[in-house]
């Protein structure tokens, strides 16, 4: 076995949509390095894998290091994040991050090189960290050595194998939060449809998780029971998740009992859930349907919750219909106590890794029992679907009558 060379200067990305993980994952980085290893350089790459193909970074001073305590009460990014892939040269391209012929993980290779970087911290999803594995493939072949370890951040909470990721915690309670606002709106209008949206493209567990600890606020909270101050009127009455398809027609009589009972109908509807129907409807009218750089679709440009909207109105008889998307309010949000308590855990094992050599991505491993381990980078994939089964929200589906 090789020896392991010593670590000199280590470089953190933050890259993909923001989480609530993003800020404290960073800071605790910068603090454990400083705690064990202060001799160690820290730079990070502004705005993801766009500073990393342009060069631009910035290194934590001793300010920094002293105040990187600060960053666990902020949600965002302190060095800023992209959306941007490696092996999308077009768009690389296109963006001005490299020129015409140039390889991007070449270009960022180099990049790598030149700053002396021994280690590589990839905060993302499944998306970011496949693109660190495919850069440090690429280095390990034109022999320059790199360790990668990677943190996985995704409200989604769908990147497989791992149990649960850093900042969907957070994002369910914040998304909450927004519901009981939102929900008070029904106060102000006679038969309102309320739907939030929810984010989630292919998984619904941040729909589920959100609903549920609504749900929850709701059983504890202190109605006074009188007219629109009632739970079953602030109470969650439908959810919507890709993994689980639904009957239009029969809720919408469920729900246009409830509207005639209540005045009033809730639901939590994840941005995925429907897609496939929309996207058809698009394309059989000849449509062209927006996708990004990943071949994604655009779920803003489509708008499944006024589509929900727009089919259930009618069946309801509503008055009005409210749409609001929790999206970027939940994202954005500091961490809260178990998501950092957790990202502690990862931080600390990541630089362990990280100093070991050991590359991969830090994670509680489904497939290992749940152990806290770096995770083999070829067994890290997106779109882990959530298990409708899970017993919280079967709870959930019971309580509202949509089991």
């Amino acid at each position: 076995m090789s020896a392991v060379m010593p670590v000199r200067t280590v470089a953190i990305l933050t890259a993909g949509g923001l989480a609530p993980c993003l800020s404290s994952a960073v800071g605790g980085l910068i603090e454990r390095y400083t705690e064990i290893a202060p001799e160690i350089r820290i730079i990070a790459y502004r705005n993801g894998y766009a500073g990393l193909l342009t060069g631009d970074w910035v290194e934590a001073s001793d300010e920094v290091r002293a105040a990187a305590s600060r960053l666990h009460a902020f949600g965002g990014s302190p060095i800023g994040n992209s959306r941007v892939k490696l092996t999308n040269v077009a768009d690389c391209v296109k963006r001005g991050l490299v020129a015409e012929g140039e390889d991007p993980l070449e270009v960022a290779a180099s990049q790598l090189s030149r700053s002396g970087v021994d280690v590589l911290h990839t905060i993302g999803g499944d998306d970011t960290n496949g693109a660190a594995a495919e850069l440090a493939a690429f280095l390990a072949r034109n022999g320059y050595g790199l360790t990668v370890v990677g943190l996985p951040k995704t409200i989604d909470n769908d990147v497989v194998p791992i149990r649960q990721s850093l900042g969907a915690w957070t994002a369910a309670e914040q998304g909450a939060v927004f519901a009981r606002n939102v929900i008070a709106e029904h106060t102000a209008n006679p038969r309102m449809l309320t739907i939030h949206e929810v984010m989630g493209r292919g998984c619904g567990w941040l729909t589920a998780a959100t609903a549920y600890a609504h749900h929850d606020w709701v059983r504890g909270a202190p109605f006074a029971e009188w007219m629109e101050n009632a739970a079953a009127r602030w109470d969650v009455h439908g959810v919507y998740v890709p993994e689980r398809p639904f009957d239009i027609a029969a809720e919408g009589a469920r729900l246009r009992t409830i509207m005639d009972d209540q005045g009033g109908v809730n639901l939590f509807v994840a941005e995925g859930a429907g897609v496939t129907e929309i996207v058809a409807a698009m394309e059989a009218a000849g449509d062209e349907v927006p996708r990004d750089a990943f071949g994604h679709v655009k779920l803003d440009r489509i708008d499944p919750g006024r589509w929900f909207g727009s089919r259930f109105a009618a069946e309801l008889g509503a008055e009005k219909v409210l749409v609001q998307k929790s999206g970027y309010f939940s994202r954005s949000a500091p961490a809260n106590e178990a998501d950092r308590k957790l990202i502690a855990a990862c931080v600390h094992r990541a630089v362990d890794a990280a100093l070991a050599g050991e590359s991969g991505v830090v994670g509680q491993d489904e497939e290992r029992g749940d152990e806290l381990r770096v995770i083999e980078f070829e067994r890290i994939a997106g779109g882990k679907q959530f298990d409708t089964a899970t017993p919280w929200f079967v709870e959930l589906l019971r309580d509202i009558g949509q089991d």
